[in-house]
């Protein structure tokens, strides 16, 4: 068999090690076929040369808003999945949400797939948000009616839910979500949960607005710790009494970790957990920016800025939830769960805004100056997320590779491969085809560039300008990294080519010159039975008796 294409001097990265160096892959019809010394090219086989790099899978981000009703100014399939592919990425899981008066998720999910069909750059799947678990989505428990998840599973291949204990559009109570979880444990569908406390959040929230506590910085203040770190303690105690796997989803609180790393460790309960970028690089001092980029502590509001170009509202950019935690220690702690392996995955939660835009992040201001409301800007009417979909790969690549990091933050290479690629595809349901470098495996791969060239020798700063989503700033401004991806491939194609783009700025032609691949390459996963990566099921609360919970299952 000849082979398409051959990869050679390559030093491979797997989840559980670095392979020897200077091996090549051979790959045709898009899949791995061989790894080896050395392969035999025929006449026709492209050749790529690592020279060296490290080569790792493609990465999968498992947690992204794209064309979302709640945020008009974010990236659309098209942007958002064209910045994916330009940081490494090769599948995308996104979100198709049902609204409170949805009966039925088939018109969501045919919504979704209209948004996302032939728009995309590389592989993505569906996550389904829950807000109206009615009968006839659940099912019944005589088996009359299978119910519409079942047929999610069988028929769609979407094979994850997400609930939220926040939000007043999608918040479920206990009850409700106890209904949803038993039916994905039957049903064998990943449950991802929002876990903060909501009537904590809205009384703070009130009392703030009502002593004119509007601004950006008080958004930290209006979602403390303890609300993440109750919710997920009750979120853990609901799934121990289901005995339902979940996903914990961007996890920030020292001590809402503790209580995931106790449960997995101690009480062997399948409980995983998510961080994101921003919760292990940025504090809750950027809510109180007063000009972008961020530039640090200087003044006694904690931040260097001239009167000229004040921007009261600038800290809007760095709103999501949970919010940015305010001290080192806090970061510490995710970076310590990261290292001990209570952190599960690393997603970018990629959910942002525009800033500057009437519909964007500076909305309340917008809409308040304009009259089309009375009620003053505050953070609470400002959307909600960031942008991270590009820049999560190489930031995390940094820590495993930039020898002057802080001991307490590095990853080793194969955790990043795990905690980026690996798990992700194993914990939803493709982890049979992608998330590795093996063969039988799609042949999505990234080369990184090898540490002696040229284009990362004095690393790589991170500018928005450089980045290829439609948002108008990164909360990872001038920050700087080892490396960025150089080549990736999607099926054994190259669909970004960083020294492509390079080329074309020095010749003053932009961005965009590296994009090789175009929109409709991207295919939709249809998915299995995600796999339980800590702890087992069947593990019964304290004080049940043995056999207790098959009387009312």
């Amino acid at each position: 068999m000849d082979l398409d294409l051959i990869i050679i001097n390559a030093t491979i990265v797997t989840a559980t090690e670095i392979l020897p160096p200077n091996l090549s892959i051979g790959i045709n019809s898009g899949i791995i076929v061989a790894i080896a010394l050395s392969l035999p090219a025929a006449p026709s086989t492209r050749i790529i040369d690592a020279e060296g790099a490290y080569v790792t899978p493609g990465g999968v981000d498992s947690h992204v808003h794209l064309h979302q009703d709640n945020a008009p100014t974010g990236d659309k399939w098209e942007s958002g999945s064209r910045s994916a592919l330009c940081g490494g990425n090769t599948t995308i899981l996104a979100f198709a949400s049902q609204q409170r008066k949805d009966a039925s998720l088939f018109p969501v999910i045919e919504e979704y797939h209209n948004r996302a069909r032939d728009q995309s750059y590389i592989d993505y799947g569906f996550h389904l948000i829950i807000s109206n678990p009615t009968p006839e989505i659940l099912g019944t428990a005589d088996g009359e009616n299978k119910g519409e998840l079942k047929q999610m599973v069988e028929q769609e291949g979407i094979t994850s839910v997400k609930l939220y204990m926040t939000y007043p559009a999608y918040r479920l109570g206990d009850r409700e979500m106890l209904e949803v979880m038993l039916r994905c444990r039957e049903v064998g569908m990943t449950v991802m949960i929002h876990a903060e406390n909501a009537d904590m959040i809205d009384l703070i929230t009130t009392r703030l607005l009502s002593s004119t506590h509007t601004l950006p910085k008080y958004h930290a203040l209006a979602r403390p710790q303890i609300a993440e770190t109750e919710a997920t303690y009750r979120a853990i105690s609901l799934s121990t009494l289901t005995s339902t796997p979940i996903l914990i989803v961007h996890m920030s609180s020292p001590v809402a970790l503790s209580h995931a790393r106790k449960a997995q460790s101690k009480q062997m309960l399948p409980i995983h957990a998510e961080t994101c970028p921003h919760y292990m690089f940025l504090k809750s001092e950027r809510l109180a920016a007063q000009r972008h980029p961020f530039e640090g502590a200087g003044t006694e509001d904690g931040h260097k800025h001239e009167a000229e170009g004040k921007d009261e509202w600038a800290g809007a950019r760095h709103i999501c939830a949970p919010p940015l935690r305010h001290s080192d220690d806090d970061l510490q702690s995710v970076w310590d769960s990261i290292t001990n392996g209570t952190v599960t995955v690393i997603s970018s939660d990629h959910a942002p805004s525009r800033y500057a835009h009437p519909l964007g992040k500076q909305k309340p201001i917008h809409e308040f100056s304009s009259g089309k409301t009375k009620v003053p800007p505050s953070f609470a009417n400002t959307p909600n997320g960031l942008p991270g979909i590009e820049t999560r790969l190489p930031l995390l690549f940094s820590a495993a590779t930039d020898t002057a990091a802080p001991p307490g933050r590095r990853l080793s290479l194969p955790k990043f491969v795990e905690l980026t690629s690996s798990n992700p595809a194993k914990m939803y349901g493709f982890g049979d085809r992608k998330g590795s470098l093996a063969p039988g495996y799609d042949a999505d791969i990234v080369i990184w560039y090898p540490p002696s060239h040229t284009s990362v020798a004095k690393k790589v700063k991170i500018t928005n300008e450089m980045l290829h989503h439609s948002i108008d700033y990164t909360p990872f401004e001038g920050f700087e990294v080892t490396n960025w991806p150089r080549y990736v491939l999607l099926r054994g194609e190259v669909k970004w080519d960083r020294d492509i783009e390079m080329e074309g700025l020095e010749r003053g032609e932009g961005y965009g010159k590296g994009i090789l691949g175009k929109t409709g390459d991207g295919r939709f996963l249809k998915r299995g039975k995600g796999e339980i990566l800590v702890g087992r099921v069947g593990v019964d609360p304290a004080g049940m008796k043995d056999g207790e919970r098959e009387r009312w299952l």
